[in-house]
């Protein structure tokens, strides 16, 4: 039997990367081997043509998979990553999209041979629009990273980091980002309703507007602060509240607070 992935967990966001893989064509389902030992979960990835198993012990004995994606909620780590630990002589790359977990920990578990990736993405990738970060260590080979790359890019934008303990940062900002987006539409949402808005139009106004302005940010070739001038006529009604915002760098001093908080508890975790 040929199995080019393993995928340990199937949860909402190792089940989202795999629609993806398989939906743009990366990975045939005949190629994917699930390991999860929730039912209910298992029942999606068979719905997708996976094949799939409650536990690693019934991968095949004379499978060798090229990779192991480990999807799972940090706490169990540890117990599931024991389970593979028999393809720990080279020949498989790991992947590990595992927040707060550093290579260390899986290499002192599978062995000094084992190639290992660590991937922090976001919950944005569960539609194709996530940001995913990868740090790998000096084992994997470069047409392994290329390959896992490109199987990330099903789920978003993939960049790279030299050094593992950037990831504190980069789970701060990415990782953590979204949620201070969704606050941000909450609170736009409740200042549109105290403005005399009905609470359906401030919700529509307060959404959409978020999502159009990240658009053109991200599709334009000008900097999101050449963009913010462009909107602001001097002396008018958008001047008037960024003086608000941005008087005593007021928000950029909140957000680099809250990216600090979120960095230092990040490394507290990875302890």
């Amino acid at each position: 039997m040929t199995i080019r992935l393993v995928l340990a967990g199937c949860g909402n966001m190792g089940y989202a990367m795999l629609s993806g893989w398989l939906k743009s064509g990366k990975l045939e389902p005949s190629a994917v081997f699930v390991v999860e030992p929730n039912a209910e979960l298992r029942k999606r990835a068979e719905h997708l043509g996976c094949s799939s198993a409650a536990d690693a012990s019934a991968i095949p004995a004379d499978a060798v998979p090229d990779l192991v994606v480990i999807a799972v909620k940090p706490q169990v780590i540890g117990d599931v990553t024991e389970s593979y630990k028999r393809f720990g002589d080279g020949r498989t790359t790991f992947v590990s999209i595992a927040a707060g977990t550093p290579v260390a920990t899986f290499a002192e578990i599978l062995g000094d041979l084992a190639p290992i990736v660590r991937c922090m993405p976001n919950t944005p990738a569960a539609i194709g629009k996530g940001m995913m970060v990868v740090f790998s260590n000096p084992l994997v080979l470069d047409d392994v990273r290329r390959f896992v790359a490109e199987l990330l890019s099903a789920s978003g934008v993939v960049t790279t980091i030299d050094d593992e303990s950037l990831m504190d940062a980069v789970t701060a900002v990415s990782g953590s980002g979204p949620a201070y987006i969704f606050h941000f539409i909450e609170a736009l949402t409740v200042a549109a309703e105290k403005a005399g808005l009905p609470a359906e139009t401030a919700k529509l106004l307060a959404m959409q507007t978020v999502y159009g302005a990240a658009s053109l940010a991200a599709e334009s070739d000008e900097e999101p602060g050449v963009l913010r001038r462009q909107v602001t006529s001097p002396n008018g009604t958008t001047a008037a509240a960024l003086a608000v915002l941005m008087g005593e760098d007021r928000l950029t001093k909140l957000l680099t607070d809250a990216v600090e908080a979120a960095r230092l508890r990040s490394i507290e975790l990875g302890k």
